[in-house]
């Protein structure tokens, strides 16, 4: 059935990776790393079912050959630690055909990352019929109007004025200078080096230690790169996801849809499978155990049970609100009865009370009539 799983990592040279080598792994084809000279090879790998570059309209047309498109990427990218690119991995609905499963996935790389600048090199893989999967491999570096590269991130410099500092860009500078802004400089004051800014030194005669100026430790990030790394922006597009599958699924007639967010957030109390991979499944099917399909099955046993326990408390508390109010029903009777008889014991308890009152007023005169009594007996044996 239809599952929610969307991936997103960083293709970067600090872990080791390539942009092109990812793209000939995605595209089953064999590719030249301009940056390095290493040729990377996957002709030989199963499983791809289509594949396509999806371009912006300010990007150059020759970069439609992935090659060329990620060997630009590598020359643009200087450090040794660069992010290259950001790839996706996304778990196609099997209930839909495999052109539908395309139509969607274009759907989606056009409107969420085409239309925001980026290039898109996708591919879907379905090695055994049963796993449909994309693979997105973008571009982390915005383009201008003319398709060249933007910055990632722009050198800031500290610069003061009056007593207060702020960060400036080179082009910002140019015109911060004008209005009295400085750069601060590294200034040998005694045995310690202090940023100062040169009109203050020279007043002192203080010694440059250093030409470079004070500048922020990161730079200032490209806005519309700040935008792409963000978390926000992530569960934007998770959510897109899903959104668009389940589109596809509704306009396919199908029952099944699938949610981005977490088991904590949807209130659920199983617990979620971990992702188990191709090499987990291949040591699984020559026979070894693997770790994490071992912990998916302890999982799915502890969630087997959960739904037991659960089913069982249903039928527990099915039969406690069923008796419950039966006994309230028998209660509420009871109660009647109670109050009734409370009403008529009030009510005697009310008789009784004027029963009293009348006999202090008739107790003389029956204690004089039963002295009659007697002595009308008394007479009456005297007689006889």
């Amino acid at each position: 059935m239809a599952i929610y799983h969307l991936e997103a990592k960083m293709v970067s040279r600090g872990a080791g990776r390539s942009a092109v080598a990812a793209s000939a792994y995605l595209s089953c084809s064999r590719m030249l790393n301009e940056y390095d000279g290493v040729q990377h090879d996957y002709t030989r790998k199963q499983g791809l079912v289509w594949q396509a570059v999806f371009l912006p309209d300010m990007a150059p047309v020759e970069w439609q050959d992935r090659e060329k498109l990620w060997n630009a990427v590598e020359e643009t990218e200087k450090t040794k630690d660069s992010r290259l690119a950001r790839e996706f991995v996304a778990a196609l609905p099997i209930e839909l055909s495999r052109q539908q499963q395309i139509a969607l996935l274009q759907k989606f790389v056009r409107e969420q990352f085409v239309a925001e600048g980026m290039c898109a090199d996708v591919a879907v893989h379905d090695t055994d019929g049963h796993n449909p999967h994309a693979h997105i491999l973008l571009t982390v570096r915005p383009l201008t109007e003319t398709g060249a590269w933007q910055y990632k991130t722009e050198k800031e410099y500290l610069c003061v004025k009056g007593g207060e500092e702020r960060g400036f860009t080179a082009a910002e500078f140019k015109s911060a200078q004008a209005e009295g802004w400085e750069k601060q400089y590294q200034y040998k004051v005694d045995k310690k080096k202090v940023y100062m800014a040169p009109s203050q030194a020279e007043k002192c005669g203080y010694e440059r230690v250093s030409k470079y100026p004070k500048s922020t430790k990161y730079g200032r990030q490209n806005p519309i790169s700040a935008r792409w790394n963000s978390e926000e922006h992530l569960l934007v597009w998770r959510e897109a996801w899903a959104t668009a599958a389940n589109r596809c699924l509704e306009l396919a007639g199908h029952a099944e849809r699938i949610d981005h967010r977490s088991h904590a957030a949807r209130g659920l109390e199983e617990r979620p499978t971990v992702h188990e991979g191709v090499a987990a499944q291949a040591l699984e099917r020559r026979g070894i155990l693997s770790d994490r399909c071992e912990l998916n099955r302890q999982i799915k046993a502890d969630n087997a049970l959960l739904r037991e326990l659960k089913a069982e408390l249903k039928k527990l508390s099915d039969l406690v609100v069923h008796t419950v109010s039966a006994v309230a029903e028998r209660l509420e009777k009871l109660r009647g009865r109670v109050l009734i008889f409370c009403y008529q014991l009030s009510h005697i308890r009310a008789g009784r009370e004027r029963y009293q009152d009348a006999l202090h007023v008739y107790r003389p005169q029956m204690a004089r009539y039963n002295g009659l009594v007697r002595q009308i007996k008394d007479k009456s044996r005297e007689r006889k």
